[in-house]
């Protein structure tokens, strides 16, 4: 296990919210978040990505518990907030 799975664990740990299942699984989170935040630091400006993230968190924070759907829900804010970012949105 790498040593950012190892952080996310105790991250998930740390802020109780080991429930969140799926959600938390360092094979999901670190593929989402990596892959928005580069795209909006690429794209928009290096200290929105972190904001970018704590935002998606947010998002994501109040959607959970929706019932079936919520990875593909967390994804596709982020891949909304990647393409945004990116420009990819513009008509």
């Amino acid at each position: 296990m790498s040593t950012l799975s190892d952080w996310i664990d105790e991250v998930v740990r740390e802020l109780g919210i080991e429930e969140l299942g799926e959600l938390v699984d360092p094979e999901v989170v670190q593929p989402l978040v990596l892959d928005m935040t580069k795209d909006v630091a690429h794209g928009v400006a290096r200290p929105a990505a972190p904001i970018s993230a704590y935002l998606l968190g947010l998002a994501v924070g109040r959607a959970a518990g929706s019932g079936p759907g919520e990875q593909e829900l967390a994804r596709g804010f982020a891949d909304r907030l990647a393409a945004r970012a990116r420009g990819d949105d513009q008509p």
